[in-house]
């Protein structure tokens, strides 16, 4: 066991016959559709015959990740409802998406998240975007699974390599074998999953304490457990105005040039099964990101009524990440803790399906097909996806066996996502609402938001650097301000290039 944690007693026979049930019947799903995706097309874009209820679910659990099923519970349990504020910024973010991504996405014709950037600004722009989008999610995927796999090892009593391994094996034959329709699919089976063990987790806890509700909220109201954090002015702080920025950029960033959504965009059938996959998918998390946040409050009132019943070693905040899988072992019934535990693996695994067929479809069409071989048949564009997903699931997995060396991995996480965003949001707008923005003005953009993320990124860690010159904005507000960097920078020079052009007519 890890750091000395409790024993796993407490899952039984039953626990494990539901979790073996869970796999069985993802695998299933998975194996089902794959006739549907013997095509470059079907594998990549499911023939664009998905319907919106159905990509929409695709869309929710790619917004919940293993990261969200046990980070919101925790940040709720060791201190308030801060994150709430990210998942309030999403309705806006899915009105713009629907406002102008989505009819983007669905006239261009293709399938990359990344070709209308070359048309834009030239081929470095394509490459710069699909990079920065294959870095992200080897490390996305790293870092969901180790996320995952360190509490259930510890609670399971299995290896985390182990548990590592079966997860990322397992996701990687059933995209392989089904494409984006098993994906997609799979994705759809286990948000039903987590979602019905969310809710009936919180329902139980309730019950679970002597006072019911109304015990749980005057405890939360006494410690504040409710409130969204901080009004003030600070930008050095996880502030409402502060996180409310983050969860704007990023789904924006998550709407308008992650392929994960992209390609849901594309594949659903018709324009307004698009948009009613998009609604469903970006609406939904507001409500379940509330319930996740309600389980952390729960468990906090559960463990004050109950405090020998919260080992030791989970009592510290950096520990807080435990809380929620040691309740799951410890004290709900036999077979719920395994529909529990199979509702973690899901929010894992739908995030990492996608992970793996997203890139692929990258990998085909912003490099192969861009500057190996142009004219690749159809046979060999099948193959291509085929081996990628496989070396890149690989990837994935070796990644987070990794993180099992690394301290803190979820600060790395930060730090890697922030690098590797790249601040593609802004290159993105910068050529999709300004005419005047040509190559080099796009080029100042990109350069000087790089070399802002960089120095946010890098200077509150790095000793050499005078406390004076290192960054003192909170780590939210780092792709914030590269996006704006870039979309601002870009803009200058475009207009100042558009001008000497003028002179330069006139004259």
């Amino acid at each position: 066991m890890i750091g000395g944690a409790a024993p796993y007693a407490h899952v039984t026979a039953l626990d494990l016959v539901v979790l073996a049930a869970y796999f069985a019947a993802t695998m299933a799903v998975g194996f089902a559709v794959t006739r549907r995706s013997r095509s470059v097309a079907g594998f990549t874009a499911a023939d664009r015959n998905l319907p919106g209820w159905l990509t929409g679910l695709s869309i929710l659990g790619t917004f919940v990740s293993s990261i969200t099923f046990l980070a919101l519970p925790a940040k709720a349990f060791s201190s308030n409802w801060n994150p709430f504020v990210f998942s309030l910024s999403l309705p806006l973010a899915t009105w713009a998406a629907l406002r102008w991504f989505l009819p983007f996405y669905r006239r261009s014709g293709s399938v990359s998240a990344y070709e209308h950037l070359e048309h834009r600004f030239g081929p470095w722009a394509r490459t710069y975007a699909s990079l920065c989008y294959l870095l992200t999610q080897l490390a996305r995927m790293g870092t969901v699974m180790y996320l995952m796999a360190l509490p259930m090892s510890v609670l399971l009593g299995w290896d985390i390599r182990t548990v590592i391994v079966i997860t990322g094996v397992s996701v990687t034959i059933y995209a392989l074998a089904g494409g984006i329709v098993a994906v997609i699919y799979t994705d759809a089976f286990q948000t039903l999953v987590l979602m019905a063990g969310a809710v009936l987790c919180a329902g139980l806890m309730l019950f679970s304490l002597p006072g019911g509700t109304g015990q749980l909220l005057q405890v939360a109201g006494e410690q504040g457990k409710f409130s969204l954090g901080s009004l003030g002015s600070s930008l050095g702080e996880p502030t409402v105005w502060v996180v409310l920025l983050y969860g704007l950029t990023i789904n924006l960033q998550n709407f308008g040039i992650d392929q994960n959504y992209i390609q849901r965009y594309i594949a659903s059938k018709s324009d307004h099964e698009a948009r009613k996959s998009v609604w469903l998918g970006g609406l939904t998390y507001v409500p379940l990101s509330a319930a996740f946040l309600f389980i952390g409050t729960a468990l906090f009132a559960y463990y004050e009524a109950h405090p020998a019943s919260l080992p030791a070693i989970y009592r510290g905040p950096e520990r807080a990440d435990f809380v929620f899988p040691w309740f799951i072992v410890s004290a709900l019934p036999s077979g719920v803790t395994g529909l529990l535990i199979a509702a973690i693996f899901a929010a894992a695994m739908s995030t990492v399906s996608t992970s793996l067929n997203s890139s692929a479809t990258v990998f085909l069409s912003d490099y192969y097909r861009r500057y190996v071989n142009p004219r690749a048949t159809e046979r060999q564009a099948m193959w291509l996806l085929r081996i990628v997903t496989v070396l890149w699931g690989a990837a994935g997995t070796g990644a987070a066996i990794a993180m099992t060396q690394v301290k803190g991995a979820l600060d790395a996480w930060w730090t890697l996502a922030g690098i590797f965003g790249g601040g593609t949001l802004g290159l993105f707008l910068l050529g999709f609402f300004s005419t005047r923005t040509g190559n080099r003005a796009a080029q100042a953009g990109v350069a000087s938001g790089v070399t802002l993320i960089l120095w946010m990124t890098l200077s509150p860690r790095a000793a050499s650097i005078p406390p004076a010159w290192r960054s003192p904005f909170h780590e939210f507000l780092i792709i914030v301000f590269g996006t704006a960097a870039i979309l601002a920078v870009g803009l200058v020079f475009g207009r100042t290039a558009s001008i000497r052009r003028q002179r330069k007519q006139r004259s």
